[in-house]
């Protein structure tokens, strides 16, 4: 039997395909939407896996420290170095801002590391290029996507650092590359004063009459050394040794410790289901619009043809073909057009995915539930256009 569809689409192939290159780039936004929403997981659970930890200590009654903000005394992993089932522990601390270059700034999350080898919490796991932080000051290592390279300085508040390694998929939950530098550094830069405040806030402690008292210029001196320092970090990445139980160690560590901890579950549960929860529904809602007006154009695109050759199909009625052959024809155009828009979509989202400035993952299993998705869609658009061949008089064929 004559396949009617296929001498159809070749009879008006320009049209077909120009049409099919248009709904394929709008199923390539579709595509790319979706690995957008993969790559934040994706972020989000490479961060913790970098982090090299098993358990993250933060402030009590918080969910720090990459959800919220979190303060702890920089002491306190030697406490938990006691703790039975804890290898290592190391402090942390994370802060987002403008990382300064001679060419410009870039966004950044500066991670504040105790220096030392691959392995220890908090280090990057591998570097592409140079070598780890081993100084205690002005040393730096950054993710590649920070554009930097080996020997830039950059300037952290006030202070220049080199960068002296260069590591690879070190972002935050929001896609930012990380600049890991030395925890005393990050600690001073974190809550860094401009000279103007610190000149205020000596003011304010030498006006206080508590310290015009025989002997206070002592304790004077010590009060504004301690404004000048900051003994808090942002957590303590924990490392258990073999064998031992994450949520047995975590349990002691809340029980003796006063702290809240969170395991690797818990802290990814945190990172995907609450912290990028909102970014994943509004992303949600861009793939509902983006399915409908799919829908919309296929529909629109095949009644539109179908409307064109209604004088062909009261001919095909007239001689007696059936309608669930007319109906066929009709649907397998439709699913053409699906199936061109698709692999068009497809190719493009392959190639533009790498321009985006955040991580966009493309998975296997989300393009072949894409596939089924726009058949579907197509099938289902098609359904208006055969009403209306299904409705032709056979006498069109013959009238004038």
């Amino acid at each position: 039997m004559i396949n009617l569809a296929g001498r159809d689409i070749l009879h008006a192939w320009g049209k077909f395909v120009f049409t099919g290159l248009g709904l394929g780039l709008l199923i390539g936004v579709t595509l790319s939407m979706a690995g957008i929403y993969r790559g934040m997981v994706e972020d989000a659970k490479v961060l913790l896996s970098n982090s090299g930890a098993h358990l993250w200590v933060v402030q009590q009654d918080t969910q720090g420290p990459y959800a919220e903000s979190s303060n702890l005394h920089d002491d306190l992993y030697r406490g938990l170095l006691a703790v039975p089932g804890v290898a290592r522990a190391a402090n942390v601390t994370y802060f987002t801002m403008q990382v300064r270059r001679d060419s410009g700034d870039v966004r950044a999350m500066v991670v504040g590391i105790v220096p030392g080898g691959p392995g220890e919490p908090g280090q990057p796991g591998y570097l592409v290029a140079g070598r780890h932080i081993t100084r205690a000051h002005y040393e730096a290592v950054a993710d590649v996507t920070a554009g930097l390279r080996i020997g830039e300085r950059i300037k952290i508040r006030r202070d220049h650092y080199t960068v002296v390694g260069l590591t690879r998929r070190m972002v935050s939950s929001g896609g930012d590359p990380m600049v890991f530098i030395p925890l005393k550094d990050a600690q001073e830069a974190q809550f860094m004063k401009d000279n103007d405040a610190i000149v205020r806030q000596r003011r304010r402690t030498t006006a206080n009459p508590a310290f015009n008292r025989p002997g206070a210029p002592d304790v004077l001196e010590a009060v504004i050394a301690s404004q000048n320092t900051n003994p808090y970090v942002n957590a303590v990445l924990v490392q258990l040794a073999p064998g031992r139980d994450p949520e047995a160690v975590a349990a002691d560590i809340r029980r003796w410790k006063r702290l809240s901890v969170f395991t690797r579950a818990q802290m990814e549960d945190i990172l995907v289901g609450k912290l990028i929860a909102t970014s994943a529904r509004q992303i949600g809602m861009f793939l509902v619009i983006l399915s409908t007006v799919s829908a919309a154009i296929v529909a629109f695109i095949i009644y539109t043809l179908t409307l064109g050759k209604i004088r062909e199909i009261a001919v095909l009625k007239l001689i007696g073909t059936r309608n669930r052959t007319i109906a066929g024809m009709i649907m397998q155009q439709a699913v053409g057009l699906g199936v061109i828009g698709f692999v068009v979509g497809k190719i493009a989202a392959t190639f533009w995915a790498p321009i985006f400035p955040k991580y966009v993952l493309l998975l296997p299993g989300d393009a072949a539930l894409g596939f089924v998705a726009v058949v579907v869609i197509c099938v289902l658009s098609s359904i208006m256009a055969i009403r209306a061949a299904l409705k032709v008089d056979p006498a069109e064929a013959i009238g004038g």
